[in-house]
């Protein structure tokens, strides 16, 4: 959706305009100068490609990021070097211990009734099947509930698999219910004797490109293969079972499991004139994984905080306390470079005034939602009013703040989220589509602009969140 469609459509988004909250006594006001400046960083945003340009070096000259793999250390040199480059003040790294997982090859094929290949793609951090593959009749559940109240006696010696299908939203809410089979479902079906799991993908377009993304397994179950199917092909493993025969399925993924292995978060700061010690966060993550080039996710995000702080550098007074961008190692094998990031700051959350995270792809921001004071909402209300011109209107509800800044969010750190249109976004999530075509210049620079107001006007005010 382009930003004009956007500003034509907020006035049917009604129903997310808060209540403007009264400025307490014991809060400074926000300055007017700060107001202004915000104003001018975002239609200065809206004529420049920075971010564009960053996202497109980031996928040309590193490609795909899978955590641990060296090409997620050529991510890691790339992001120090451009952090420099642009002239951050501080630019530096901090050690991660992340676990190395390699896709090996994967194929799968109905072998009986109607024998013909499928198009998939193991789960991360999946097992691999016994050399050779597993070859077993196929055991059919339309949901991971489903699965949970089966009889183990129907699923021992199987292969599972799970069809649900995600449903479309803006605010992608069908994630985090059909995602329970890809997390939960290898362990579940092991329990019950599976021999492998194949899910259909996680995700909302009608291509024949399987999606991946992380396998959770419980530490007291056996490690089965686990794999997801692409939604096409999810529907033909449907049909031939609609026939009523017995199918009989061949998996066969291979997969290795290197150990742990060190990588880094990488993080560029402009220091703060007044108050260089307190710091507002602005996150993402730098790792993908390797079906595609990880342009939306989460490149996109990368490039987005990145030129958000380098405008703010470039085009406006220094801010009155520090700008950290924090670039996140393996977000997508279990949030692990923000759960190290978390732990070694917990003690300094009192300098850690609020934080955001840009980590769902590049359509346009379109509503603002926070988690701060009550005291505070008038700095979030003015944001919101200054962003209004983009298409941005004031979320009625609580922000969680992204999956990696969100760990802090729940050690009591105040957040933003800065929600963007993901109407699309799951058609390509996780999957060898995701590539830098897909993404639009003029969404990047709707969301650097929406990135930028919030940054400088919560860098500036010297009240608390």
């Amino acid at each position: 959706m382009s930003v004009t469609n956007l500003v034509k459509t907020a006035a049917f988004a009604a129903v997310f305009i808060a209540t403007t909250a009264t400025l307490a006594d014991d809060q400074p006001p926000l300055d007017d100068a700060t107001i202004e400046t915000a104003r001018t960083l975002r239609d200065a945003a809206l004529e420049e490609d920075t971010a564009y340009n960053l996202l497109e070096s980031l996928t040309t000259e590193v490609g795909p990021r899978l955590a641990g793999s060296p090409q997620e250390q050529v991510a890691i040199d790339w992001a120090v070097a451009k952090f420099k480059s642009l002239g951050f003040d501080k630019v530096y790294t901090e050690p991660v211990q992340v676990p190395r997982w390699e896709r090996l090859s994967e194929h799968a094929r109905v072998v009986s009734p109607f024998a013909q290949s499928l198009r998939v793609t193991a789960l991360g951090k999946s097992a691999a099947t016994p050399v050779g593959g597993v070859t077993a009749e196929i055991v059919h559940y339309a949901t991971f509930e489903d699965l949970q109240a089966a009889d183990t006696a129907d699923i021992e010696g199987k292969i599972v698999f799970i069809s649900n299908r995600m449903k479309r939203h803006i605010a992608g809410r069908g994630y985090g219910p059909a995602v329970q089979a890809r997390g939960r479902g290898a362990s579940e079906a092991a329990r019950k004797g599976a021999l492998a799991l194949v899910i259909r993908s996680i995700g909302t377009d009608s291509h024949r490109m399987p999606h991946t993304g992380g396998v959770n397994y419980a530490a007291d179950i056996p490690r089965i293969a686990a794999a997801a199917l692409s939604n096409p092909d999810a529907d033909q493993l449907e049909r031939i079972l609609k026939r009523g025969k017995p199918v009989t399925l061949h998996l066969d993924i291979q997969t290795k499991d290197h150990g742990m292995v060190e990588m880094a978060n990488v993080i560029g700061e402009i220091t703060g004139t007044t108050f260089p010690d307190d710091v507002v966060i602005l996150g993402s993550h730098l790792d993908s994984w390797d079906l595609g080039t990880g342009a939306i996710d989460d490149g996109a995000g990368v490039a987005i905080t990145m030129a958000a702080a380098d405008l703010i550098k470039r085009m406006a007074p220094r801010p009155k306390r520090t700008i950290r961008v924090v670039l996140f190692s393996a977000e997508e094998v279990g949030l692990v470079g923000a759960r190290q990031y978390a732990e070694r700051h917990k003690d300094n959350l009192k300098h850690l005034i609020i934080g955001a995270e840009s980590d769902f792809g590049a359509g346009p921001v379109w509503a603002l939602a926070s988690k701060v004071r009550p005291d505070a909402t008038f700095v979030v209300d003015k944001m919101a009013q200054i962003m209004g011109a983009l298409g941005v209107v004031r979320a009625d509800r609580v922000a969680g703040g992204g999956p990696d800044v969100g760990q802090l969010g729940r050690m009591g750190m105040p957040v933003i989220d800065m929600m963007q249109n993901g109407n699309q976004y799951f058609d390509l999530h996780h999957t060898a589509d995701d590539t830098f075509d897909k993404v639009k210049p003029e969404d990047m620079r709707q969301n650097v602009a929406a990135w930028a107001v919030f940054t400088y006007m919560a860098a500036d005010w010297t009240g608390i969140f």
